[in-house]
């Protein structure tokens, strides 16, 4: 039963769900519509709180707008491409290579890929999303060439797994984005809330619990739902598109001996880490932001790329993943600044604290945050667009605001498992289908929400 409900909210998502540029060119539409609406402002004053406040004759993204989100735009790619550079580095691919050869049994198998896709992804989401796509093939690549029995497509979405727990992890939007006032008063205007460490987020008892929990509920319910043996799909490497070898590159020269010398980016990346850790040293871990996050990853990846050229094709090759978030994120930014301008947020916190109580609170923001989240697949889109809301109505109804952001954090990776939008690196890894992998996901998505509503409703 649960393998046909998982099959047909894929085929309900397949032919009903469009193109998530779309889907924000119709959610402006229908923002412009509810402030007019419910607020009485009217539509050229709408016009303006969308577009930003004119200064002269010249726009200011600090006053608001579709240019809001540009600094916010910019370092969700580099949590994207940092990741996935990093997981595309000689000693990580060795790795992924020597666990590969582990599993003996479609058990181990999946358990290997999804425990590891949920740790990487809980460091970083582009680089979990990366190493669950890889250890997925070179698993059912290593378990061909042994005889080991292994259904592809349920490895493929045991590699996609850690999208469901990034949120709730060091590249986490809403919980990074609430640490720091300057990224409080962008994406949550007005809404009274103070700075919330990650102590009261990410380090919390309730997150920690939760992400164990998840480590060990994931492959047992992943191995549950595994086909018999007659049925299941093996790897066909034919199906698999070819990695492109390097350019070969015959240069002689000064340039050419900068370019394939590790010394300046390893010793950028070490004048990297040590910056960071003095500056969190002075700050406190609980207070850091996405860009410590990001120094980070730069700083690992630079020392785990043999040259400057290696470390610039594995960002170039990352860097097709951000198209989405360039092209949508400036409409998330406008739809931020109509609900924010025109007091639709304030509209909808009221309402959304009219139906909820203290208690109610956080399951009803994870399952809101999870309805949205399949319109808007960007939990920082999502965020600009949703936090104030909850935010506010935690706020009136004395809602922990941690709590809050962990809600929202937890609905925003939950229904990932049925929205195939951030897949699609996966799918081009694995030579995967987009419905071979989403039935096992959605019904895993059912499976764990047990776990984030009953430790919403204890903690």
């Amino acid at each position: 039963m649960i393998r046909g409900l998982g099959r047909a909210l894929s085929r309900f998502s397949a032919r009903y769900v469009p193109d998530p540029f779309v889907i924000a060119l119709l959610l402006t539409a229908v923002t412009f519509a509810l402030a007019w609406g419910l607020t009485g402002t009217q539509p050229l004053d709408l016009l303006g709180q969308w577009g930003g406040r004119l200064a002269g004759d010249a726009l200011t993204s600090a006053e608001g707008g579709v240019w809001r989100l540009l600094a916010f735009g910019m370092q969700m790619c580099l949590i994207l491409v940092t990741g996935f550079a990093l997981a595309d580095s000689g000693p990580v691919r060795r790795l992924i290579g020597a666990l590969a050869r582990q599993p003996r049994t479609q058990g181990q198998a999946i358990t290997v890929t999804a425990v590891t896709a949920m740790l990487a992804a809980w460091l970083n989401w582009g680089l979990g999303l990366i190493v669950g796509a890889l250890l997925a093939r070179e698993v059912a690549r290593s378990a061909r060439a042994r005889g080991v029995s292994v259904h592809y497509p349920l490895l493929g979405a045991a590699g996609y797994t850690g999208l469901m727990v990034w949120h709730g992890g060091l590249s986490g939007t809403a919980p990074f984005k609430v640490t720091q006032a300057k990224d409080v008063a962008e994406l949550l205007p007005g809404a009274g809330v103070d700075v919330i460490p990650l102590t009261q987020t990410i380090l919390s008892p309730l997150n920690l619990t939760v992400s164990a929990l998840l480590l060990v509920a994931v492959p047992v319910l992943l191995t549950r739902l595994s086909p018999p043996e007659g049925e299941r799909v093996p790897f066909d490497p034919a199906a698999v598109p070819a990695e492109e070898p390097a350019p070969p590159d015959d240069r002689t020269g000064p340039a050419a001996w900068l370019e394939r010398s590790p010394l300046l980016s390893w010793g950028l990346g070490l004048l990297a880490l040590i910056y960071l850790g003095r500056y969190l040293s002075r700050l406190g871990f609980d207070k850091a932001d996405v860009n410590a996050v990001n120094l980070l990853f730069l700083a690992l990846g630079l020392l785990l790329h043999p040259s400057p050229a290696a470390y610039g094709r594995a960002i170039a090759r990352a860097a097709g993943g951000c198209a989405g978030i360039i092209l949508q994120f400036p409409l998330y930014a406008g739809i931020m600044g109509l609900m924010v301008a025109s007091g639709l947020v304030g509209v909808f916190a009221e309402a959304f604290a009219g139906v909820a109580s203290a208690g109610s609170h956080g399951p009803l923001t994870f399952l809101s945050a999870g309805l949205v989240n399949l319109f808007v697949p960007s939990g920082g889109g999502q965020w600009g667009v949703q936090g104030a809301v909850v935010m506010q109505s935690a706020q009136a109804l004395g809602v922990d605001p941690g709590k809050a952001v962990l809600a929202f954090a937890y609905g925003d990776g939950w229904t990932n498992m049925l929205q195939p939008f951030w897949a699609l690196p996966l799918l081009a890894i694995t030579g995967l289908k987009a419905s071979q992998i989403i039935g096992y996901s959605a019904a895993l998505m059912l499976l764990v929400a047990p776990i984030y509503l009953g430790a919403l409703a204890l903690f």
